[in-house]
């Protein structure tokens, strides 16, 4: 089958479940119930797309495919910045009950350390690539554990509030954080979108990439600071969602088989779609807010994840 039908597939399956769920169940409010089902499918969109953009040309930066960008401790940050915040000054400060405030501080934060880390790997002439992500998952590490202690340290009644931080849910999102996402989501695609052929040059490694003519630095730095914003910008809209990305990134190339990235990348993102707004679909309807996405994608990720390394280490 060719890419292309491939692809359309994927586009009538993302419509379906989008159309099911945006209108299966309206009892006659319109008014209330579609708005705010739209406002969760645009974030199911931005944050799917979001993820699979970022995994797919992290995994090409770094020439692996088992890895996600939140091996640089992204979401352990935002999991500690968040429990600091209810720690300190408590669930009902600005920062945590004004959702506005809480998101500009959380995406700032985010970015602003993974600036740090990459101008630490590229000083003085620049570091191996691996050596950048030793550095992310020590620091991770170590601000799981710092959080992890403050949170035995909080009160119940504060602890619950940081339990919700701690999952990725669509159920709560905020519609003014919904477009300004968006907004700068869509900025940092479509400048990331003009060097995605380079992408492909990349993914032959460093020497024979700048053989061929492309400024390997430039492009690995500006393609990391891309990565950083996104996943920034989907963490603070949402919550973490530690193993999509793993998942629907390699589940594009073996449906892909292809090195270009256009077709990767737009595979990953129509894939992260049919499972996002699939799932959410089967959470409220067929399990009727019993658990939640995030949860189940993390357990298919994990299952997932094992099958990759088992398959990694018998091909080597």
């Amino acid at each position: 089958m060719r890419n292309s039908m491939k692809m359309i597939i994927l586009v009538i399956l993302a419509a379906m479940f989008c159309c099911l769920y945006l209108f299966q169940g309206l009892s006659g409010n319109y008014d209330y119930i579609l708005p705010r089902r739209t406002i969760k499918v645009i974030a199911m969109v931005l944050t799917g797309v979001s993820i699979a953009y970022s995994t797919v040309i992290f995994q090409t930066i770094t020439h692996n495919r088992i890895l996600t960008p939140s091996i640089m401790g992204l979401d352990s940050l935002y999991l500690l910045l968040q429990t600091v915040i209810i720690f300190f000054l408590g669930s009902s400060h600005v920062a945590i009950m004004n959702a506005q405030v809480n998101f500009i501080i959380s995406v700032v934060v985010m970015i602003g350390f993974a600036l740090l880390l990459y101008q630490f790997l590229f000083r003085s002439g620049g570091r191996p690539i691996y050596f950048l992500l030793l550095v992310g998952i020590i620091v991770g590490t170590f601000l799981g554990s710092v959080t992890t202690f403050m949170q035995v340290l909080i009160d119940p009644n504060e602890f619950a509030r940081v339990q919700d931080k701690m999952f990725a849910s669509f159920n709560n999102v905020n519609g003014d954080l919904v477009w300004f996402a968006l907004v700068i989501v869509i900025i940092v695609m479509v400048f990331g979108w003009r060097m995605v052929n380079q992408l492909d040059v990349l993914s032959l490694g460093r020497e024979t990439a700048i053989n061929l003519g492309v400024p390997y630095d430039k492009v690995v730095k500006r393609m990391l600071i891309i990565s950083a914003v996104l996943i920034a910008v989907s963490t603070a809209l949402v919550g973490p969602i530690t193993f999509f990305g793993l998942i629907v990134a390699n589940l594009s190339y073996q449906f892909f088989k292809t090195y270009k990235h256009s077709v990767l990348i737009t595979g990953a993102a129509l894939i992260s779609l049919v499972a996002l707004i699939g799932g959410q679909w089967i959470v409220e309807r067929v399990f009727t807010f019993s658990t939640t996405l995030s949860v189940i994608v993390n357990f298919i990720g994990g299952i997932y994840f094992i099958y990759l390394l088992l398959r990694e280490s018998r091909s080597a």
